[in-house]
């Protein structure tokens, strides 16, 4: 897997949300959901320790650029049930 970069604006949403760099590190190489987003980014999804995550990040040549995190108690977007295996 290619090095993770976070943004400055990632860093403080993980702080605020007390998500690990671990956590984001397992939702990336093990994504239990990912789809497009907006300006080539890329939406990772991932349920752990009882939330579900979102990582939104965008895959450079020599990177993983992490542009934001949040967390939710309930699903993103309803349909949460087309997991990858």
């Amino acid at each position: 897997m290619k090095p993770i970069y976070y943004d400055r604006h990632a860093k403080r949403r993980m702080k605020d949300r007390g998500v690990s760099n671990e956590e984001i590190e397992l939702t990336l190489k093990n994504p239990d959901l990912m789809n497009q987003s907006i300006k080539g980014r890329t939406n990772a999804f991932k349920f752990l320790n009882n939330r579900y995550l979102r990582v939104t990040f965008k895959e450079e040549p020599n990177r993983l650029y992490v542009i934001t995190v949040t967390i939710r108690k309930k699903p993103f977007g309803g349909k949460y049930e087309n997991r990858v295996q």
